[in-house]
């Protein structure tokens, strides 16, 4: 399934989720500037590294060791891996930052993207492979939006071979669906530490670290498992032939 739209409007201007959404794709279009030898290098030096990570600080400092963790959410591998973590982002992240206030919105990105980053580093403490991408820190707007709007509708496409089938889903489903797979993809994922590939269970991790997050950062008023059903916006008169 494939997310396109929800049914579910916000009162407020989501501006840290834009701001996310333009810092990665500012990034990602600093890296296409970049030879291939330099973007692996850029990797290795702004991506998160497990075994690095368990390595200790070593040469680099402590501050060196830590700085990935949080760069490593806004360098990506691709253009799809961009379009894809992006477009979850704008579809449930203005929601999430509407539940709790721009700032603490953002703080709460940051602290499931490093959540999600460890949770893969100790399922694979030897990799070295560098983990890129903002899918971690989005996979704790899932679990919050999970919370906060179980019955909101998703427009979903569902590729059926030539064909594409759409509905309107409860969001409960689109995202367990969702979190299941990361599950079972984690939990089958081949021994191989230094593979490459999806990082499931930063996935997992950050969807977890966002339902154990939000009790604790919603603004006061905010109801968590909401199954209301919110109207949707009405569409302004129009005032003469030019709207």
């Amino acid at each position: 399934m494939i997310p396109l739209h929800d049914d579910n409007p916000t009162s407020i201007r989501p501006w840290v989720t834009g701001g996310l959404i333009a810092a990665c794709v500012i990034v990602f279009l600093w890296q296409i500037g970049h030879s291939a030898k330099e973007l692996d290098q850029i990797f290795r030096t702004l991506g998160f590294i497990p075994a690095a990570w368990f390595a200790g600080p070593g040469e680099v400092g402590a501050v060196a060791r830590q700085l990935p963790l949080v760069t490593s959410m806004f360098l990506h591998g691709g253009l799809l891996h961009l379009a894809g973590n992006m477009l979850y982002l704008w579809i449930f992240g203005n929601n999430v930052e509407e539940a709790m206030g721009h700032g603490r919105f953002l703080i709460f990105y940051l602290v499931c993207g490093i959540a999600a980053a460890l949770a893969q580093a100790y399922q694979a403490p030897g990799s070295s492979v560098p983990m890129v991408g903002a899918s971690g820190a989005i996979g704790g707007v899932l679990g919050a939006y999970f919370l906060l709007h179980p019955l909101a509708r998703v427009l979903v496409v569902v590729p059926l071979g030539l064909f594409f089938w759409t509905a309107r889903i409860p969001a409960y489903f689109v995202l367990g669906v969702w979190f299941v797979f990361q599950l079972v993809m984690g939990g089958g994922a081949v021994a191989d530490e230094n593979a490459g590939g999806a990082a499931y269970w930063a996935h997992v991790g950050g969807f977890l670290a966002g339902m154990a997050l939000l009790p604790i950062l919603r603004r006061r008023g905010v109801r968590i498992w909401d199954t209301r059903r919110r109207p949707l916006p009405k569409p302004p008169r129009r005032r003469g032939p030019w709207g």
